[in-house]
């Protein structure tokens, strides 16, 4: 195989990786979202018993349970990013892995750590389980 297609299939796992990280921080998002509607639930109640009741209505009634984009609560990003975007770019790097690498994966990284891995040193060994 070219270095060329090794470094391409690496660039695309690279991408995909930042994806993967990308896409944990849209899980987070949408649990810090979650946790602040339901903070605001308890900020009502504590208006209401404070004697606020229109402050604390005007804030239900507008905040909680708001959409975060146009229609959509934060649950609902995550499915179409899941069910789109982030299936079909693994569905691709994998097409990929199978058409150009047998299906295998990190050959980069493989490479490189042959390239600089003592051999014949604990703690080297090329795989789990070798001597060297």
């Amino acid at each position: 195989m070219s270095d060329e297609t090794v470094q391409a299939l690496g660039k695309v796992s690279e991408a995909l990786e930042t994806v993967d990280r990308a896409r944990g921080h849209l899980y987070s998002f949408h649990q810090l979202i979650g946790h602040a509607d339901l903070q605001l639930d308890e900020a009502v109640q504590l208006l209401r018993a404070g004697g606020h009741t229109e402050l604390a209505d005007r804030l239900r009634h507008d905040m909680v349970g708001r959409n975060v984009v146009h229609g959509r609560w934060t649950f609902q990003l995550v499915e179409e990013f899941d069910d789109d975007y982030w299936s079909r770019f693994r569905a691709h790097e994998k097409s990929l892995r199978d058409e150009l690498a047998s299906g295998r994966r990190h050959l980069l990284e493989a490479e490189m750590k042959e390239a600089r891995r003592t051999h014949g040193e604990p703690g080297h060994e090329a795989r789990p389980g070798e001597g060297d």
